[in-house]
């Protein structure tokens, strides 16, 4: 349930917030691009008004025609210089009513000393001057700095604005999630629900005719049938019993979880498996750091422990050797269980942990098994935020289950 909720909610913040991302991308690049062709338009226009309105200059070196002087532009800072055939200023040109400062003569200077007729606009975040140079004609130059700042205040307003967005997508995505995810959450309680209801009330019919089946077992007479029904009742009963156990771990309450001694609870269930894996000639070699506190559903975590090493008994080859590691670092507690048997395939790492999966259907129903086991083993390990794996290598199969610290 906790896995639906996460990728619901991934799912609802990972599309509204590329929405969000797209309309503040799209507003910059359109407003990027708005200045961009506006400064080149009027570069453009600049440069064609010089090269088909300017007239010869008479003696004096003053321009005949007047056009260029009288051409005003409100939007943007702009500098025309006049150049002869020797790339000479011979008149500048303000279409600002702006007196034309120093560093803009030295900008214009600098353009006429390369001598190559080119448009420059650059990237507008990082240029101050963008121009339209002709050699032997005109020169155009727009001081962009203003545009520049818009550009970057926008820029910086659209990070804003995104970043409030995210928490606003954040909340909303929450809220949509618990809407979604609502009647699942119900369906999935009354099924717990109904479980675990269910199971006690078969306990007590199911206690009743175990007790009258020993009873009859004093009268020999039909000794075969009663002891069918006593293997069956004994099969029901430990199957009622998983299911309670499957309900329980379903859900543990953080209020009840208290800090203990993990090496502790490890070592000793290793301990008490010696005797039944002895029965196949298996022995459990241990590698455990001591003094690992963990805050943990003690009860929880030793049956989890006791799954995996009676999972690695039941399935591991005779005259064989089970492992058992518990390991830590600085930010996790690492559980292995090893043993030597019938490789598990990837399709079926998944698989195992689903509940009433039996991969050799015949070999659990002789030894009493459902398919249970690994399925409260999944739910023990995400009830405290850690996860589980299994894997086969080099004839050996691993169960490795991690605890994150910081989350304890």
């Amino acid at each position: 349930m906790d896995n639906l909720k996460k990728k619901t909610f991934f799912t609802i913040f990972m599309i509204i917030s590329l929405f969000a991302i797209f309309f503040a991308t799209f507003f910059t690049v359109q407003t990027y691009h708005r200045e961009y062709t506006g400064i080149v338009n009027n570069l453009t226009r600049m440069k064609n008004l010089a090269l088909e309105k300017h007239e010869p200059f008479d003696k004096e070196m003053k321009p005949l025609n007047d056009d260029l002087h009288n051409r005003k532009v409100l939007d943007y800072e702009i500098y025309t210089f006049i150049l002869n055939e020797k790339n000479e200023i011979i008149d500048q040109i303000s279409h600002n009513d702006n007196t034309i400062s120093d560093e803009i003569i030295t900008q214009a200077k600098k353009v006429i000393a390369k001598n190559t007729s080119k448009v420059k606009v650059g990237c507008l975040y990082l240029e101050k001057y963008a121009y339209n140079f002709e050699t032997n004609n005109s020169l155009t130059i727009i001081n962009i700095t203003h545009t520049r700042k818009m550009l970057l205040t926008n820029l910086l307003i659209s990070f804003v604005l995104v970043g409030i967005g995210e928490v606003v997508i954040y909340i909303i995505s929450k809220k949509i999630t618990e809407w979604i995810t609502k009647p699942v959450l119900e369906s999935f309680n009354r099924e717990k629900e109904f479980v675990a209801n269910a199971s006690h009330e078969l306990k007590t019919p199911l206690a009743v005719m175990m007790a009258n089946i020993d009873c009859l077992e004093a009268n020999k007479k039909n000794e075969k049938w009663i002891n069918n029904l006593k293997s069956e009742s004994d099969r029901m009963s430990n199957l009622i019993t998983r299911l309670l156990d499957l309900s329980k771990t379903e859900y543990l309450k953080k209020e009840n979880f208290s800090k203990n001694d993990i090496s502790m609870i490890v070592e000793k269930r290793a301990l008490t498996f010696e005797s039944l894996a002895y029965e196949k000639n298996i022995t459990i070699e241990t590698k455990i750091t001591e003094k690992i506190s963990f805050l943990c559903h003690k009860e929880s975590i030793d049956e989890l422990v006791s799954i995996l090493i009676d999972n690695a008994i039941s399935h591991g080859k005779e005259n064989s050797q089970i492992k058992v590691n518990l390991m830590s670092d600085k930010s996790e507690i690492k559980l292995e269980v090893i043993n030597k048997g019938d490789p598990i395939s990837p399709e079926e790492c998944e698989k195992i942990f689903e509940r009433f999966y039996r991969k050799d259907q015949s070999h659990n129903r002789k030894s009493g098994r459902y398919g249970l086991g690994l399925a409260i083993a999944k739910n023990i390990v995400t009830s405290h935020n850690g996860n589980i794996k299994a894997y086969s290598k080099e004839g050996y199969t691993t169960f490795e289950v991690k605890f994150k610290k910081n989350e304890h």
